[in-house]
């Protein structure tokens, strides 16, 4: 047969210089002596490095743990919080529970009793050396966050004072446990 018979414009045989087939460029050749267009499966996908994958695996574990680490910080913060409050709110009812025994104090150390003085003293000195805060009344401008009036007098129609203490107020921890029981002169 001849060339123009068969459709094909040069020789059918493959050159064996080494040359290139017409239209291919060397490039195209892959090592090794074999063509691009070998039986080999072609791979469309770019070729991914193991070590990359195990880096970004590494990255997102290494992320993963930073977000626990975070969250358990903050559940400690959060549970050592809500402990002190626990404890705070605890001590100031204990607290608040012991106000009628210091009010007794009060009243017998009004009544000239002498003999319940040193024990009336050492419970207030405990006390006041864990927070308990007495609430200034007598002379004090009235101020009905801290005083409680029961009575009022006549005065000279300024501020409203306090002119007596009826029974005792007091803090804990900035916070009014008990308001002063006051008379109040207008």
């Amino acid at each position: 047969m001849r060339p123009s018979e068969t459709g094909g414009s040069g020789p059918s045989a493959p050159p064996t210089d080494g040359a290139t087939p017409e239209g291919s460029s060397p490039e195209a050749a892959a090592p090794g002596g074999e063509s691009a267009g070998s039986d080999a499966p072609e791979d469309s996908s770019p070729e991914v490095d193991p070590l990359a994958e195990l880096r970004a695996e590494r990255d997102e574990y290494l992320s993963a743990l930073q977000r626990v680490q975070a969250e358990f910080d903050n559940y400690r913060k959060r549970t050592a919080a809500a402990s002190k409050e626990m404890v705070a709110a605890g001590t100031a009812r204990i607290v608040e529970s012991l106000l009628p025994v210091l009010d007794a104090c009060d009243a017998a150390a009004g009544h000239g009793d002498e003999s319940v003085d040193a024990i009336c003293g050492q419970l207030l000195s405990v006390l006041v050396k864990e927070g308990l805060e007495r609430i200034p009344s007598v002379g004090e401008t009235f101020d009905p966050e801290i005083h409680e009036a029961v009575l009022h007098e006549p005065g000279e129609g300024g501020e409203q004072t306090v002119v007596e203490e009826l029974r005792a107020g007091y803090r804990w921890g900035g916070k009014v446990l008990r308001a002063a029981m006051v008379k109040v002169r207008d």
